[in-house]
């Protein structure tokens, strides 16, 4: 699972299939960031077919055929778009490559699936947000740090059953480790991976208007800064930024590539959710210093403290109601709105970012 290494991190989560076999059929279009390793997991244990990934001659296409050893690779793109069989299309590609590749599936008829950050530019966000208007196709993004950590998915169902009353505001500390040697060239260019609030900063604004139930947010105040990595001029090693919703609940992060060495896992990733009546904090991948399993839950409200260990308890659903969803045509996974929106919001708070290690003066 390479807990280490965020990059290639591919947790595994319940199989539960949610559909018969070869009901719901995906092929892969884009192996160029880990997370597809833990996305195309995450679709067959919830029931779906794995059919073909595309040599698009970039990525680790032998990585991935590691861990899926029976999938066929197809070199030609035309034949997988134009495979009426397959219901959807599924991508980690470099991220400013993600918008076309979502088009171009929806276009052929399919649903869509991608890594976050989906887009790099507004512009590809509004062609995303005309592609599914016109053809009623969804286009999914897979915010791996709640919906791929089961105390994340916890937190949701504890907030939604009103454990700790309205929920009031939102602390989010997305900590990665550079690993730069074994990182591409692509991750390095500011118009290849959009900048860390676009990319790092997705996981948080989600998990934001999530757990606040929102239905709109404006960025209050944005930062970034590459404070340690001149070697990498186009790197943004650090990013920060504070929201409000709609519904008045408040919102702040802070990502960053400063993970040390000596931490067992690629990142102490935490969340911690205040609301009227207790708050929770989440230990996503480690509990440092005394556990290196992660899904780690600390609920405290008027009746006492708990400590809820939730590994291996609650599984992935997101994956199964996204297939269902398609099959359906419903919207249990993540709604297109919010899809879109937690994008949207990245984009301006990238936009509008202060950038502190040059000129930080208003």
């Amino acid at each position: 699972m390479a807990k280490a290494d965020g990059m290639n991190y591919a947790p595994r989560g319940k199989a539960e299939p949610v559909c018969k076999p070869g009901e719901f059929r995906f092929s892969v279009a884009g192996v160029d960031h880990g997370h597809i390793l833990g996305m195309t997991a995450g679709l067959m244990d919830s029931g779906g077919e794995l059919v073909a990934v595309l040599d698009s001659g970039t990525g680790d296409l032998d990585g991935f055929r590691r861990m899926f050893p029976s999938v066929r690779v197809e070199a030609d793109a035309e034949a997988l778009y134009a495979d009426s069989s397959i219901q959807m299309v599924v991508s980690a590609a470099i991220p400013s490559d993600r918008g076309a590749i979502g088009l171009r599936a929806l276009a052929a008829g399919k649903h869509y699936f991608c890594d976050k950050a989906p887009f790099t530019t507004r512009a590809q966000l509004e062609a995303a947000r005309e592609a599914v208007a016109h053809t009623g196709l969804k286009w999914a993004v897979c915010y791996s740090e709640r919906v791929q950590n089961e105390a994340a998915v916890r937190a949701g169902e504890l907030v939604h059953e009103g454990a700790i009353g309205r929920v009031l505001q939102v602390i989010g500390m997305g900590p990665h480790r550079l690993n730069a040697k074994s990182r591409p060239e692509w991750f390095f260019l500011k118009e290849r991976y959009g900048g860390i609030l676009t990319d790092l900063g997705s996981h948080q604004i989600e998990q934001f208007l999530y757990y606040t139930g929102a239905r709109s947010a404006r960025v209050l105040h944005s930062k970034l800064a590459n404070y340690h990595h001149p070697q990498y001029p186009e790197l943004e090693d650090f990013g920060d930024a504070t929201l409000i919703a709609d519904n008045g609940a408040t919102g702040y992060f802070r990502v960053d590539w400063f993970t040390p060495d000596g931490l067992s896992v690629w990142g102490d990733g935490r969340t911690f959710i205040l609301g009227t009546d207790g708050y929770i904090e989440l230990r996503k991948y480690v509990d440092v210093a005394r556990d290196t399993v992660g899904d780690h839950l600390y609920l405290v409200d008027h009746s006492g403290e708990q400590h809820i260990p939730v590994h291996g308890t609650v599984g992935f659903p997101f994956f199964g109601r996204l297939i269902r969803d398609c099959l359906d045509g419903t919207e249990h996974a993540m709604p297109q709105d919010h899809t879109f929106l937690a994008a949207e919001l990245c984009l301006t708070a990238q936009e509008e970012a202060l950038r502190i290690d040059e000129d930080p003066a208003p």
